[in-house]
């Protein structure tokens, strides 16, 4: 019985000394939790955040400790030291959107930091933070519900009469200022099109869409729950130039005048007006009216074209047609008849307000030919009979006219 007994002894030590370390195993389980007495503050290194991105979440906890802001939560009802909780006391996160990386962070000096990582759904996070008996919660708006403010921009500003295309920038901020980046924007507009009505910002916080119009158009940008924007893209007037000839058909020689007339909102910074003989003039900028001439020294029909361009840069243009004959010449003696080794004036006449540079008298009697810069001329025959005198006329410029005329010499 003796013997029994002694044999069953070693086997109770050896027992129980293995059964102590699984007891103390089992403790070291048992999560280290905040104290009674705690306070749990809660901070995020931004108030508001993208999606599909992710910002810090720090958590502090301090056995009587002072509630210092940053969100809203209980603490434990008996004092404690007024110092950092132990080491190694767990912390529980917990957010009503996205999620939290780690969900359970251990303390190193009374402070955890966690990720709150968000994906694709906008909103107010709720984040609680929890250990024993104390807790706290912090909201960061997420996604479109961080866009505060959006300004609204179009590059250009003004486009020319026939229209364009302006790209229309929207920068979303925060309430901060901050950028907000991966947030649709809505595009809206009263005239022509837009290449995009939707839009996500960019990491600078800005999406764009390109209008193309005709007219003035509106653009109003939207995010979120910030206030609607707009900005406004302005379409110069048509300038609708027109060219008239006066007079439309005329002879070589005879100044012709241009009235060019545009619509009255135009703002015209520069008018060419091309005759259609290779002359041009470049007028400058005009106003609503002006006026210019042009002396054509060949015969022939010409086309007279007209290019008006305004402050933007458009260009609109009109045309109009000029009939042109040679120049007209007559010429006359006086007196006809004229009594032999007489003198008769020959007058050569051409169409008021002619500039002539000269005329040369050609007679059938063997004489040398006169040229002058009068329109008349004295002349002698000293033979009876009908003599032929003709006159070559030149104006300035270069048009020509020619004609004859008979001399009785009795």
């Amino acid at each position: 019985m003796l013997t029994h007994l002694r044999r069953a002894l070693p086997l109770v030590a050896i027992a129980s000394g293995l059964l102590l370390p699984i007891v103390v195993s089992s403790c070291d389980k048992v999560p280290l939790l905040a104290p009674t007495g705690t306070t749990i503050n809660l901070f995020a290194t931004s108030n508001t955040v993208s999606l599909n991105s992710s910002i810090d979440v720090i958590a502090t906890a301090i056995e009587n400790g002072t509630d210092v802001g940053g969100g809203s939560g209980t603490t434990t009802s008996t004092a404690g030291a007024g110092t950092p909780v132990q080491n190694g006391t767990l912390i529980s996160f917990t957010t009503t959107i996205g999620n939290i990386q780690p969900s359970e962070a251990r303390t190193h000096n009374g402070q955890v930091t966690v990720q709150l990582v968000t994906g694709s759904q906008s909103g107010t996070a709720t984040i609680t933070a929890y250990s024993g008996g104390a807790s706290k919660t912090l909201q960061v708006k997420v996604g479109t519900a961080a866009a505060s403010r959006i300004s609204v921009t179009a590059s250009p500003q003004s486009l020319g009469s026939a229209g364009g295309t302006s790209t229309i920038s929207a920068a979303v901020t925060d309430d901060g200022g901050a950028p907000v980046s991966g947030i649709p924007v809505s595009f809206s507009t009263d005239q022509g099109t837009l290449s995009a009505p939707t839009a996500n910002t960019d990491g600078s916080g800005v999406a764009t869409t390109l209008l193309t119009t005709t007219a003035t158009a509106t653009v109003t940008a939207t995010a979120g729950a910030a206030t609607a924007v707009t900005t406004k893209v302005n379409v110069g007037a048509r300038l609708n130039p027109t060219i008239i000839a006066n007079p439309a058909a005329t002879t070589a020689g005879t100044p012709v005048t241009f009235n060019i007339t545009t619509a009255s909102a135009a703002n015209i910074r520069d008018a060419l007006i091309e005759f259609g003989d290779g002359d041009r003039q470049d007028l400058g900028a005009i106003g609503e009216k002006a006026q210019t001439s042009h002396t054509y020294n060949d015969s022939g029909q010409f086309t007279a074209r007209v290019t008006v361009t305004d402050a933007t840069g458009a260009t609109e243009f009109a045309v109009t047609t000029v009939t042109i004959g040679s120049l007209p010449v007559s010429l006359a003696a006086s007196p006809n008849p004229v009594k032999v080794n007489n003198p008769t004036v020959l007058t050569a006449t051409v169409p008021g307000g002619t500039q002539i540079e000269s005329y040369t008298f050609t007679f059938d009697d063997n004489t040398s030919p006169v040229t002058t810069a009068s329109n008349t001329t004295p002349h002698t025959f000293t033979t009876r009979g009908t003599h032929i005198v003709r006159v070559d006329v030149v104006a300035v410029g270069g048009a020509t006219g020619r004609n004859l005329t008979q001399v009785a010499v009795q």
